[in-house]
């Protein structure tokens, strides 16, 4: 565990037993979650130093993530090279920073245990995504195989994807059920649930099964696989972000939360910090409870924070991912 987590250590969401009374009545006012989101922009001005300090803060909360069709070791140490030294050394130096690093290496379950071994000693944590990513479309019991065999890999944490269809036809019980078998199979490892937001069609829907997810045992809730037609978007992470401060009114228990998909910039950064700030506050600026997922987005936070440092903008190809 790293230093900031001991620090800043919470109990684990132990989940609760089904309660749909706790969603079912909720209305969601789409008009205003996004007029809410895009004034979010305005409401903090970061500039010069302050924009430097919530991007570096973003490369802390950042799942580096490669999930392609023709991931293989090499690339994946490559990737996990990057993110133990996010930052050229000149930019480390400018900034005043002896060393950065990301929050967590994203891969598939077959690419797990290479990055573990790149990461060894590293004390970042590896991410696999797992049952059935992205669609889910498998059995069950191939679904908690496969979160079984990426643990036994060495993920720390895993990323799991709900079943939109039981979600669309408001089955929550089974949702929750699956999504509880999901946590039990995920043993220590940390679970993020990955709602596919873009494929629920309604707020409220997303606002359903986050706290279905919530209330089944998940660690984090996420929105996207990166692979829908839509992903993160700012009004779905607010409703997000609601929910988990519903839940945590009602249980105690902080929970974290993940945007993935869509976000290439370090304004889009920038925007989701300020969002978690708005909403949840402080402690959601920390790896442990806030996780960016995002591969392309740390190049340009690079090259951001080389301008600031030396007044110049580099090439993308000075700071390639990998």
């Amino acid at each position: 565990m790293s230093s900031d987590a001991k620090t800043h250590a919470f109990a684990r969401n132990t989940g609760v037993p089904l309660a749909p009374d706790w969603f079912e009545k909720v209305a969601v006012n789409t008009p205003a979650a996004v007029r809410r989101s895009e004034s979010l922009a305005g409401r903090r001005s970061l500039k010069k130093e302050w924009q430097a300090a919530w991007l570096v803060n973003a490369i802390r909360c950042m799942d580096l993530t490669t999930l392609a069709g023709d991931d293989t070791p090499d690339r994946v140490a490559r990737l996990c090279a990057k993110a133990r030294r996010p930052l050229a050394d000149h930019i480390l130096t400018g900034l005043g920073l002896d060393s950065a690093r990301t929050g967590a290496v994203c891969v598939y379950p077959t690419m797990v245990a290479p990055a573990v071994r790149a990461l060894a000693g590293s004390g970042i944590p590896v991410a696999s995504v797992a049952t059935g990513f992205p669609s889910g479309l498998m059995p069950l019991k191939l679904r908690l195989a496969e979160i079984r065999y990426a643990v036994d890999e060495g993920a720390s944490e895993i990323d799991i994807v709900i079943s939109r269809a039981l979600a669309l036809r408001g089955e929550w019980s089974a949702l929750y059920d699956e999504i509880a078998a999901m946590r039990e199979a995920s043993g220590g490892a940390h679970m993020k649930a990955i709602l596919a937001t873009g494929e629920l069609r309604t707020l409220r829907t997303v606002y359903k099964a986050s706290m279905v997810a919530m209330q089944a045992g998940a660690d984090f809730i996420k929105t996207s696989t990166g692979k829908e037609g839509v992903n993160a978007t700012l009004p779905v992470s607010l409703v997000m972000a609601r929910a988990l401060r519903d839940y945590g009114a009602k249980t105690g228990f902080k929970i974290g939360f993940k945007p993935a998909g869509g976000m290439k910039t370090a304004k889009d950064a920038l925007a989701w910090q300020v969002l978690m700030m708005e909403e949840l506050g402080r402690d959601w600026l920390r790896p442990n409870l806030f996780r960016l997922g995002a591969s392309s987005m740390l190049g340009d936070i690079e090259r951001q924070l080389e301008h600031f440092v030396t007044g110049r903008y580099a090439s993308s190809s000075r700071h390639a991912l990998a």
